[in-house]
């Protein structure tokens, strides 16, 4: 007897929730929580004992040439390129919907949790970002780098591993292909429509109804994103890096100074939000929306998995694009991959939560949700439109519109590169073309379960990176160590720049050629 397509997505549903939920909760929040602590140790503490270093190198470094200035070099892009690349996919959705969803279902609590995760994440992130600079190559003349590399040669070349390092490098890459075609792409563009057709009507448009749930207003806006999305991916990682560092900061600018006019007219409920933060935090008492009695474990679950899946710390993700910068210490782009996730959720991840918990769209006694209880963007738009009118809703809408957008770009790179892996540059090319095309089916998605198996294979992708990263820890410390004594401590000491000899001899060459020419 034949199963109905309705019984098939409800066992499909059934089996990738069961997946899911041992992938995000049972075993990988152990996972990234404990590399997170792993790397914070190990480090001695780096993201807070070096804090004045790591900003000095990243935020306070913006200026320079060395930093913000364009290569010659087609294999590489700035580090400054590479920063917004790489916050181009992790500033997303997740930032408005995810915290909205974090606090609806988890409570104010969650955030506290959420910071934790980020404190230790920014470690979790520098030491991805260090493997993948140690152990890149030059591929058809263009850096690569990525989980799949330090899974190959890091892990592989430890006594016994061989083998197993190829199979985790061949299921990470796996596995980041399909994240990407949905989280990555289709589950984007769908809450770009989503969003803009409740923002900017247009009933002639939307009236027009093809099939159930989708009108032609849905197909033109994603045509119109299919076109912009094919000039800017097809043209590669430096056509994908120059929109980035345009778009990127302006947007995270501007949603910044909206959220503290928000926060500054409601100034006097920051005290409250606070406390309701650290009140439930330890508790998970309180009702909130339409959870009841929260329990301790809901609230750091949803705190731990929101922030993760805002930074993106653990996943191994931004790495690929990180490991394209032309710097040469691996320590200095590992700063900017803990800039990265102290940017996205200590910054834009708690002006989301004060917008929402100082504006008066929760009520912060009793828990109730007064603008919706989905934990989609509506909380946030609510809270806009409250301080700005119609014109606060429509700004949010354009908000998710760059944010998404400039997701899918960041994801089509890590994409790409994991399929240059398998398959090499034609595979790579056909990947494009198969990525863009797949931008009509998010407008086209009248179903969640999409995003739901992206979700799955997104969880599935730190399985093998993490295990990569705690396998190399001692590796990490060893360069970090370096790092430290070289530039801190002025110890007279061979660099540790990269796993290949022949690597390693140029860029040690060139480091050396460049504190020459700072000398004069």
């Amino acid at each position: 007897m034949f199963l109905t397509a309705s019984a098939f997505l409800d066992g499909l549903t059934a089996v990738n929730d069961k997946i899911n939920t041992f992938v995000w909760v049972t075993l990988g929040l152990v996972l990234l929580i404990g590399t997170g602590v792993l790397m914070t140790c190990l480090t001695k503490f780096f993201q807070v004992s070096h804090v004045g270093h790591w900003w000095k190198q990243t935020i306070g470094s913006l200026f320079t040439k060395r930093v913000s200035g364009h290569t010659k070099d087609k294999a590489s892009i700035s580090q400054f390129q590479a920063l917004c690349t790489a916050l181009a996919a992790t500033v997303g959705v997740g930032n408005i919907a995810g915290v909205a969803a974090a606090i609806v279902s988890g409570g104010p609590g969650a955030i506290f949790w959420m910071w934790a995760a980020a404190f230790f994440g920014m470690m979790t992130n520098y030491s991805e970002n260090v493997l993948g600079i140690f152990y890149r190559r030059k591929v058809d003349g263009e850096w690569a780098g990525g989980a799949m590399y330090y899974l190959k040669d890091g892990l592989g070349a430890k006594k016994g591993c061989k083998w197993i390092g190829k199979v985790l490098a061949v299921l990470f890459a796996c596995f980041a292909i399909l994240a990407s075609f949905g989280i990555g792409n289709m589950g984007q563009v769908n809450k770009i429509v989503a969003n803009f057709e409740s923002a900017f009507k247009i009933p002639a448009l939307s009236n027009i109804v093809l099939y159930e749930g989708v009108s032609l207003y849905a197909v033109i806006i994603g045509v119109v994103l299919l076109i912009l999305a094919a000039l800017i991916i097809i043209g590669g990682l430096q056509r994908i890096a120059n929109v980035a560092e345009k778009i990127v900061p302006a947007m995270i600018v501007l949603f910044i100074l909206g959220s503290l006019v928000i926060v500054g007219i409601h100034f006097d409920q920051v005290g409250a939000a606070f406390g309701a933060i650290f009140n439930s935090a330890f508790t998970g008492k309180a009702a909130w929306g339409g959870a009841v009695g929260i329990t301790l474990k809901q609230v750091i679950t949803w705190g731990f998995k929101r922030g993760v899946f805002s930074n993106e710390a653990g996943l191994g993700s931004s790495v690929m694009v990180h490991s394209s910068s032309n710097v040469r210490e691996p320590v200095r782009q590992g700063m900017w991959g803990i800039f990265e996730v102290f940017a996205d959720t200590m910054v834009i991840c708690t002006l989301t939560a004060m917008v929402i918990l100082t504006s008066g769209v929760v009520d912060l006694t009793t828990g109730n949700i007064v603008a919706g209880t989905d934990g989609d963007a509506t909380l946030v738009a609510a809270a806009f439109r409250d301080a700005f009118g119609p014109v606060g809703e429509m700004f949010i809408a354009v908000a998710i519109l760059l944010f998404a957008f400039t997701t899918v770009l960041g994801w089509s790179q890590y994409g790409s590169k994991a399929v240059e892996y398998l398959g090499g540059k034609r595979a790579k090319q056909i990947y494009k073309v198969v990525f863009v095309l797949l931008i009509m089916s998010g407008a086209l998605l009248t179903s969640s379960l999409a995003w739901d198996i992206s979700d799955t294979f997104n969880g599935l992708m730190m399985v093998p990176n993490l295990i990569g990263v705690i396998v190399l820890s001692g590796q990490v410390q060893k360069i970090t160590k370096n790092y430290v004594d070289r530039n801190l401590k002025h110890k007279n000491v061979e660099p540790m720049l990269s796993y290949d000899p022949r690597i390693q001899k140029q860029m040690a060459d060139d480091l050396a050629a460049d504190k020459a020419t700072v000398a004069k």
